[in-house]
């Protein structure tokens, strides 16, 4: 009882502060053939939010597996034009996207990277509005996750899979805040806590974002004009908020993308396109990926970032307090939207032009011009740790603490 108690509340927080489903609006969702009862949930309380339309668009990801084992070269060159015409159109109409993420961390180990990065550059070019409406908020999105068995016993190795799978669903419902009694007001409140401080930061306007820890030695220098975001997002087309991932612990700005000197090292492992990334290291050189290297994954990394010529360069970096309820759990998601949100985290490849004062209005060349990225990847990887400084250095080089041993210093 407990469990489908804390399913229900979930399904409702997804609703309304994840999606935030508006009056009329259409609801796709992109949802695991494991979880029929959270989609079903999630449909119905859509409909009593007011959706005229729930699509649901589910995926097996085992059969993920055995196409990218079997299927024949040409088949990852190519991108269905039916499924880019329906998010384009999604996008158009202001529509609400979810994905639910159910996937094992090492799916496609194995696999050749080339084969991988071959169906992402199929699928760039077709999903450009798609990708340019979400980054620029102009449509609803939402991240949340599901376990799979093959996730929980890597996050729980010592456990069976059945316990394993109901240690990963608590994890998620604490991670979430849905343990709490009324969810969807404690996220309103740890919302205004996330704008409180993006807001302390866009007063700042540092000129420089400094960053020191055991194999790190980074400077990032920030676009002028630019604006923190972090929390909830508004609707550009209907002005309403939603929550683009949940969970989220994070605020983020996309730098000047000329702008990245030294060498960072990750403190996570990084699961990326279904193969497992770890003790790497990137370095900078006026903002372009100059050397990398990694222990776990090199080819996975050398895949990611030879995808294009802007997956070179940074489009985020995010703040996240070490003492924060997912870092606390002292848990490795080996899953990007948990793990980004337990550290600090930097990505590679495109930018958020909505971090940028008139971005989403701007040309593609303004917006390179303003310091914007442009790529067909946005890949978050985790950086952060409890030995962590932060400094922010402003335009008259003045130098002001953000974080001190990986927590925030005001």
């Amino acid at each position: 009882m407990t469990f489908e108690r804390n399913l229900d509340k979930y399904a409702e927080l997804i609703v309304r502060v994840g999606a935030n489903i508006q009056s009329g609006q259409t609801l796709w969702i992109n949802a695991p053939i494991l979880h029929p009862a959270l989609v079903r949930l999630i449909s119905r309380k859509a409909y009593e939010a007011g959706a005229k339309h729930v699509h649901i668009e589910w995926q097996d990801e085992i059969s993920t597996q055995i196409k990218y084992m079997h299927a024949p070269e040409e088949a990852f060159h190519e991108y269905p034009a039916w499924r880019a015409q329906a998010l384009n159109d999604l996008a158009e109409n202001n529509g609400a996207y979810l994905l639910i993420d159910a996937v094992d961390p090492e799916l496609l180990k194995g696999v050749d990277p080339a084969r991988i990065a071959a169906n992402s550059k199929a699928a760039g070019p077709k999903l450009v509005k798609w990708r340019e409406s979400m980054s620029s908020y102009f449509m609803t999105w939402s991240i949340v996750a599901a376990p799979t068995p093959a996730w929980a016993s890597k996050v729980f190795p010592d456990l069976d899979e059945g316990a394993a799978m109901e240690a990963l669903w608590d994890a998620i419902f604490k991670a979430t805040r849905v343990d709490q009694d009324h969810p969807v007001e404690v996220w309103h409140e740890h919302n205004a806590t996330l704008r409180s401080k993006r807001e302390q930061l866009n007063e700042k306007q540092f000129h420089k974002i400094h960053y020191r820890a055991p194999g790190t030695e980074l400077t990032v220098e920030l676009p002028k004009k630019h604006i923190w975001r972090g929390g909830s997002a508004t609707n550009g087309t209907g002005g309403f908020e939603f929550n683009p991932n949940i969970p989220t612990e994070e605020v983020f700005i996309s730098p000047n993308r000329l702008g990245t000197q030294g060498t960072v090292r990750s403190s996570k492992p990084l699961s990326y396109q279904g193969n497992l990334i770890d003790n790497f290291t990137i370095t900078f050189d006026n903002g372009r990926v100059v050397d990398y290297t990694a222990e776990v994954g090199f080819e996975s990394l050398k895949a990611m970032i030879e995808m294009d010529e802007g997956a070179h360069y940074l489009g985020e970096i995010a703040l996240v307090p070490h003492d924060s309820p997912i870092s606390n759990s002292n848990l490795i998601f080996f899953n990007t939207l948990f793990d980004e949100n337990a550290s600090n985290h930097l990505a590679l490849g495109r930018s958020f032009p909505t971090c940028v004062e008139g971005g989403p209005s701007m040309s593609k060349d303004e917006q390179l011009e303003a310091g914007l990225n442009d790529s067909l990847i946005h890949v978050d990887f985790m950086v952060g740790s409890a030995d962590m400084d932060i400094d922010g250095e402003h335009a008259d080089g003045r130098i002001e603490p953000i974080f001190r041993k990986g927590n925030w210093a005001f």
